[in-house]
């Protein structure tokens, strides 16, 4: 983990290239301080970092980002209100390369879209 402490895993399944994970934010990590201070957000590469390790924990691979894109947030993270999302990747590899194509959402609320590539670390 990247980010020592900012989430909690609740649940992580992986099955046939497909990945739903349940997380649980930690309301009370430094992050939020300065993103932004009364407001707190989750911020968006964060939440990147945190598909890009379900990915390497679901492959036992080690990971880099290569290309992201289709990158749609389309509601913002509260940890205060909403501290409990949910992840589903659905994952194709070919050659050196992994696609994920990823939602995030808490409750009935989509909060990210995402397609992205990831190449073998070396």
């Amino acid at each position: 983990m990247l980010i020592k402490g900012l989430y909690e895993i609740l649940n992580f399944d992986f099955q046939e290239k497909h990945i739903e994970a349940e997380v649980k934010l930690n309301r009370t990590h430094e992050i939020f301080e300065g993103h932004f201070p009364g407001h707190p957000v989750l911020p968006g590469v964060c939440v990147i970092q945190m598909i890009k390790e379900f990915t390497e924990k679901a492959l036992n691979k080690k990971l880099l980002l290569s290309v992201a894109s289709n990158v749609k947030f389309m509601a913002v993270i509260n940890p205060e209100k909403n501290d409990t999302i949910n992840f589903k990747l659905d994952l194709t590899e070919s050659g050196d390369e992994i696609k994920v194509k990823n939602t995030v959402s808490f409750d009935d609320t989509l909060a990210l879209k995402l397609s992205a590539t990831f190449k073998n670390r070396a």
